[in-house]
């Protein structure tokens, strides 16, 4: 256990930010799903409007660092070529 103040106050505050970035990627993963299972079904609109979604919740995690800029790229260009593979 850390003995200073401040470090203590660290502690709580990287549990608090681990939380918060285990929720993030849990409902990244969660929206992919449901975009993999939308594309297999061929719903194309719904597909549309989920990776909308996806897309900016990937940016958005990439901007706050909870993943990496090139993995949230990639992410987004392999999940636009599965849709235009059904369209």
């Amino acid at each position: 256990m850390p003995i200073k103040q401040s470090a203590i106050k660290e502690l709580r505050k990287a549990k608090k930010r681990h939380l918060k970035n285990i929720r993030v990627i849990s409902e990244l993963k969660t929206l992919n799903k449901q975009f993999i299972e939308l594309v297999n079904k061929k719903e194309i609109e719904q597909a549309k409007k989920t990776l909308k979604v996806l897309v900016s919740k990937l940016d958005k995690a990439a901007l706050k660092q909870i993943i990496r800029k090139n993995k949230a790229s990639r992410k987004k260009s392999r999940l636009m070529r599965q849709l235009k593979k059904i369209e």
